[in-house]
């Protein structure tokens, strides 16, 4: 099964000169999700996840899958002002400006191996604020772990001191 032919292209979105990748169609797809789910997981055969961390809002969807599918607990990180209890914070770069990323200050003990999830590595801005939440933390970063990588961007440069995975590379 070619995953790429479950991913599509909307020009313009979400404003005028971005080529957005739709995960959409892979999702509304069982064979489609299962496959690229085992591809996943595939890749940290050996290795003992605790937790997996999902990162605002796409890094929910397989992250959830990915934290089932290796018994392990699921953390969501999310935009400012939107979980309930006591969090932690980093900052991350914007085409203009900065934004913050949050997570409960609970979430991650000391010396649990954690997965790091999200949908697509483009500039490595929001990757690389949730590995400092999870390192302040005390968690272990096992891997980051992406559906696709748009390598033309060259985020995994922000972020090449961990492991990186991506299903899919464009």
């Amino acid at each position: 099964m070619k995953l790429e032919n479950y991913i599509r292209d909307i020009q313009g979105f979400p404003k005028e000169g971005i080529l957005f990748k739709d995960i959409t169609p892979l999702l509304n797809d069982a064979k489609a999700t299962q496959e690229c789910l085992k591809i996943l997981v595939e890749s940290l055969k050996g290795q003992k996840i605790n937790k997996v961390v999902g990162a605002e809002s796409r890094g929910f969807l397989f992250g959830m899958l990915l934290a089932q599918e290796l018994n392990a607990g699921f953390v969501p990180v999310r935009k400012p002002n939107k979980l309930p209890y006591e969090t932690i914070f980093a900052s991350y770069d914007l085409e203009y400006g900065t934004d913050n990323l949050e997570i409960h200050i609970d979430a991650i003990q000391k010396g649990d191996k954690v997965l790091i999830h999200d949908d697509v590595l483009a500039t490595g801005g929001t990757a690389k604020a949730v590995c400092e939440l999870v390192e302040k933390l005390g968690g272990e970063i096992v891997q980051l772990n992406f559906l696709m990588e748009l390598t033309f961007l060259n985020g995994r440069e922000k972020i090449k001191e961990y492991d990186i995975f991506a299903a899919l590379t464009y």
